[in-house]
């Protein structure tokens, strides 16, 4: 059974509007348009190519693109430059490297040459900013000794240190297995409940998209659909793009497809 979501906090607002991308002559988005707004998760869901990468690099300021994002205060109706995390699909490394986890994320933090020296403050904030993940017994550990879902909880807590207004989520769990997906979804649920902060996600595991989601988008080079996931999961181009998503809510029942048998039978 899906959750119950808190209600939004609707402080700020992320606009995006008439968003296009053009890379080498390929026309790889064309006039996006959606807001985002603070204590809500929008997953983006869409098949290979459909762009959702293409449209998290354009937020990122990474490419050129035509239309505006816009990050506003509601409250004032003032527009402010916008503070955002990013937690990628993969970090690339040495998978040798005797980098720790305190190493990096100090590096991410503080202008002094980590290796110099540990830095007793620095060590204890780094601890203190793991352990809003659960992870703060890796922080002695080698970054190629952590497993996915330990690594990505790591990246989860450099990207919200300091907090940003938007979170943005390429991806993140692809590769980790179920008992580390449900932990990480169940630590960014929280994140916006307790921060308000605005969080965008690129997902392909629709289960946890369903559950978990406040709304939902597909996009196909432009928005194809966009609402609840219940409301995107029953629409004619989620059923053309997934068919029926493995959810009890969507899959034919036994008794629906018994009745289609006896139909076919009798006629």
């Amino acid at each position: 059974m899906r959750r119950i979501k808190p209600k939004m906090c609707g402080n700020h607002c992320t606009r995006i509007e008439h968003v296009d991308v053009t890379l080498d002559n390929n026309h790889i988005l064309e006039d996006v348009n959606f807001h985002l707004y603070c204590g809500e998760m929008l997953t983006i869901i869409g098949k290979n190519g459909a762009g959702k990468s293409t449209l998290m690099k354009a937020l990122l300021g990474e490419i050129p693109y035509k239309g505006r994002i816009i990050f506003e205060d509601m409250r004032s109706g003032k527009r402010s430059r916008m503070k955002i995390g990013y937690v990628p699909q993969h970090l690339a490394f040495d998978k040798n490297t005797p980098t720790t986890v305190y190493d990096f994320f100090a590096s991410c933090i503080s202008r002094r040459p980590v290796w110099l020296m540990k830095d007793k403050k620095t060590y204890e904030r780094v601890r203190q900013e793991l352990s809003r993940f659960q992870a703060e017994e890796l922080i002695d550990q080698c970054l190629g000794d952590l497993s996915g879902g330990e690594l990505q909880r790591v990246l989860l807590s450099v990207a919200t240190c300091p907090m940003p207004n938007l979170l943005l989520l390429d991806e993140p769990i692809s590769g980790i297995d179920r008992n580390g997906t449900t932990l990480f979804y169940e630590l960014l649920d929280e994140l916006k409940g307790k921060y308000d902060i605005s969080i965008l996600m690129i997902s392909h595991d629709l289960d946890f998209v369903y559950e978990y989601s406040d709304r939902v988008i597909l996009l196909d080079k432009t928005v194809e659909a966009e609402g609840t996931p219940a409301q995107v999961y029953r629409t004619e181009a989620f059923q053309k793009t997934f068919g029926y998503a493995e959810h009890p809510l969507f899959a034919p029942s036994a008794a629906a497809l018994s009745g289609r048998r006896t139909e076919t039978e009798e006629g």
